[in-house]
């Protein structure tokens, strides 16, 4: 039984980490502009599919991988200079319909070039499982746990301690006050958008070796990492990747000791049932605003 709890443990976390990263992606749009950015889950896709174009074209698979971070990232500046940026100063409600819209052609694009397939990337350092205690798990689950806590440790770093990071934090406080001091709030919007697009390549890439990715895989994985986002605090990055390892978890318990059918339904159903008890999250704190 032991044994079991802790494949679960380990399975949840590996694939939780992804849904972190996805969630932190949100957290940094949201920050910087205060919109969802719905596609963000595309952004993960993307990152993966790319990666196995790039591989399966004849590059090696260090700069395949490179590649398709630098594409996606180019993607998210992209995003934001032809669909965020012309509809400045539009309610939250219009961009967040203008990122469902992008996600859906971002989908579609990739389908008609790439195909309906569902492809794999080679793992990081063979298929070898190694043992634990009873359970087992491959090689690619400690890659996925080490870049996923660099990214965070490397966030961390640029937001507390670089001028740059500084600015965009201030923009995600007041973005008049940071314009008025001398903050680029138009660079910071682009930047954050491409820090996302980073962070979802990253996940899409390190995750596809393990399930496998396909044109429609960042729909549900957008939706994962929303309710990671939710769960741990909006805006709070690492709440977000918090939230998204205790979805990974209780998903992969749910699905080991209940049924796998649901397995796609527990998340969401932790997150209405937090809601319930605490809608600023389990990191988050609750605002209070004078009117």
């Amino acid at each position: 039984m032991f044994s079991s709890y802790l494949q679960y443990l380990i399975s949840g976390l590996t694939v939780g980490a992804t849904y972190g990263l996805t969630g932190l992606g949100f957290t940094i749009i949201f920050n910087t502009t205060g919109i969802i950015n719905f596609a963000q889950g595309e952004f993960v896709m993307l990152g993966g599919m790319l990666a196995v174009f790039l591989y399966a074209s004849g590059i090696p698979l260090p700069l395949a991988l490179l590649g398709a971070i630098v594409a996606t990232t180019i993607v998210g500046a992209l995003m934001e200079r032809l669909t965020i940026r012309p509809v400045k100063g539009g309610s939250s409600i219009q961009l967040i319909i203008i990122t469902i819209g992008v996600s859906i052609v971002i989908r579609g694009i990739v389908m008609l070039t790439l195909g309906k397939d569902t492809f794999a990337l080679p793992h990081f350092s063979g298929e070898t499982p190694i043992a634990l205690a009873g359970a087992s798990f491959m090689p690619q689950s400690i890659w996925i746990l080490a870049i996923t806590g660099l990214i965070l440790a490397a966030l961390r770093y640029f937001f507390k301690r670089t001028l740059f990071g500084k600015a965009m934090l201030a923009c995600s406080f007041d973005r008049k006050a940071a314009y008025l001091v001398g903050v680029s709030v138009e660079r910071m919007v682009l930047f954050s958008f491409m820090l996302s697009a980073f962070v979802g390549a990253v996940g899409g890439i390190i995750l596809a070796p393990l399930t496998l990715t396909s044109y429609d895989r960042g729909i549900m994985l957008g939706l994962k990492g929303f309710a990671a986002c939710i769960l741990g605090g909006l805006g709070n990055p690492f709440g977000a990747a918090a939230g998204g390892l205790i979805i990974g978890v209780l998903e992969s318990f749910g699905a080991g000791l209940i049924s796998s059918g649901y397995k796609d339904a527990f998340a969401f159903i932790v997150l209405l049932l937090l809601l319930f008890v605490k809608p600023s999250g389990l990191f988050g704190r609750a605002q209070v605003k004078r009117v």
